[in-house]
């Protein structure tokens, strides 16, 4: 096999592994909230949001230290053991207890750093600037797929549920965690990839540095602390570039919707009690739609890697639209407190007869405009942090991560119009500066290419 043939398949097993630990993962975070409402017992105190709300947190403060774990043990063993603590923690819902809840989601946030800096780094390495916008649309088409297997699952089981009983948890749950192992052990498939030649004539220009000291390549030092100090060290330093400071809003923004589209908005139809019987049934169909939005996404504007010539802008403004339409209509469309509705559900209206249909829309819409999003800032992070680009991975996630568990910790209190408001106004201010970081891109493109001239 040639080495782009080899690299490839690593693409396509990456996006496989991450399928099915995100087919156990997502679908948990989707469900927890109503899976803790309806489950009984004295002696379980947790919220859901308050879980995810630490799995962020933690995750974020772990991202500073992620390079360096990455870099002692690799990617590939990195991926596999924060596999693992993903598994435990879906396998806690089977018979959950408040002290296990809280302790898992810390481990988590710590097991999350790591398995996405890691993903980055082999998304990067196994990439040249020719191929990382399409091998980022694959990566997350493949991704998304686990929206749609995961919540297909959850509507057939809970259709026309009105509670969940402990054995129809116990059922999802031991399911879940046995997809998540799958995917654990698919990364040890992962081959160290081959340089691939780039004729010289086909070859982009590297962006020059900014300054020596944060773009140059470094070499770490012998010694495994030297090496994993080195890159803590890289990652204090990218994180100040001009560059990952423009692009900060944009990632916030995208930690802001994750946190909505994979929980309050699923808690918000279920808890609709207008939507009838359904409404428990309804959370993993909306779950389905999100996931062929963001699949159609990944493909047309990864994978099929139609729109390199006009660049990475076009998309991102398409991604804010299709997201404002989709706020607009929720607003409307769903109840202000179902978000922060008891178990019961709520019985307020909004400003539109409930409908179920506008409701799918709308998860359809927020899971196109966030693969608008994430595959171009994939895209770009890889290609300006090519020589660092697990360091550059973990600050992502870093101001990613921060977003999402704030947006977490505020979905306990805040009614739905004003999660809605705080979004528009992250996105707007999110779409202006990644427009700014793409200008500098391609002026200094421009600027390599005349001083090669």
């Amino acid at each position: 096999m040639s080495p782009e043939g080899k690299s490839l398949l690593n693409i396509f097993i990456l996006g496989f592994g991450f399928m099915f630990m995100f087919t156990a993962f997502q679908t948990c975070g989707n469900v927890e909230q109503t899976v803790i409402k309806s489950y009984n017992s004295s002696g379980f105190h947790g919220s859901g949001y308050t879980s995810m709300s630490i799995i962020y947190g933690v995750f974020s403060a772990s991202n500073l230290i992620a390079p360096s774990v990455v870099a002692v043990v690799g990617p590939q063993l990195s991926m596999f053991f924060s596999g693992l603590v993903y598994s435990g923690y879906i396998a806690m819902f089977i018979h959950p207890f408040t002290w296990s809840f809280y302790t898992a989601s810390v481990l988590v946030g710590i097991a999350a750093a790591v398995l996405w800096t890691a993903q980055g780094n082999l998304l990067t390495i196994n990439s040249t600037d020719a191929t990382i916008g399409r091998n980022s649309g694959i990566f997350w088409a493949l991704l998304q797929f686990s929206l749609f297997f995961g919540n297909l699952y959850i509507y057939f089981a809970w259709h026309g549920k009105d509670t969940i009983t402990d054995k129809d948890r116990q059922t999802v749950f031991i399911s879940l965690t046995v997809i998540s192992l799958v995917g654990s052990f698919l990364f040890f498939l992962i081959q160290r990839p081959e340089p691939v030649v780039v004729p010289k004539e086909t070859q982009e220009p590297p962006l020059p540095a900014e300054n020596s000291e944060s773009s140059s390549v470094v070499v770490p030092p012998q010694g495994l602390w030297s090496q994993a100090l080195e890159a803590f060290k890289k990652a204090i330093q990218l994180s100040v570039t001009k560059e990952m400071l423009l692009l900060s809003i944009s990632i916030a923004y995208t930690g802001l919707e994750l946190t909505f589209y994979s929980g309050v908005y699923g808690t918000s139809i279920g808890a609709m009690s207008q939507f009838g019987h359904d409404a428990k049934g309804l959370i993993g169909l909306s779950g389905i739609f999100i996931g062929m939005g963001e699949i159609l996404g990944g493909g047309v504007f990864g994978m099929l890697n139609k729109c390199n010539r006009f660049g990475r802008n076009p998309v991102v403004l398409l991604g804010l639209v299709t997201h404002y339409v989709a706020f607009y209509l929720i607003f409307l469309n769903i109840a202000s407190d179902a978000p922060i509705a008891p178990e019961e559900g709520t019985h307020m209206q909004a400003f539109i007869p409930p409908s179920v249909e506008v409701a799918l829309l709308c998860s359809f819409l927020l899971g196109l405009g966030d693969s608008c999003f994430n595959t171009q800032l994939l895209s770009i992070v890889g290609y300006i942090f090519r020589e660092d680009s697990a360091p550059a991975f973990a600050v992502f996630k870093f101001v990613q991560s921060i977003a999402a568990a704030l947006a977490f910790f505020y979905s306990n209190y805040l009614l739905l119009h004003w999660q809605l408001l705080i979004m528009v106004g992250v996105g707007f201010l999110g779409t202006l500066t990644f427009f700014m970081a793409e200008w500098l891109v391609i002026c200094r493109r421009r600027d390599s290419d005349y001083d090669s001239i």
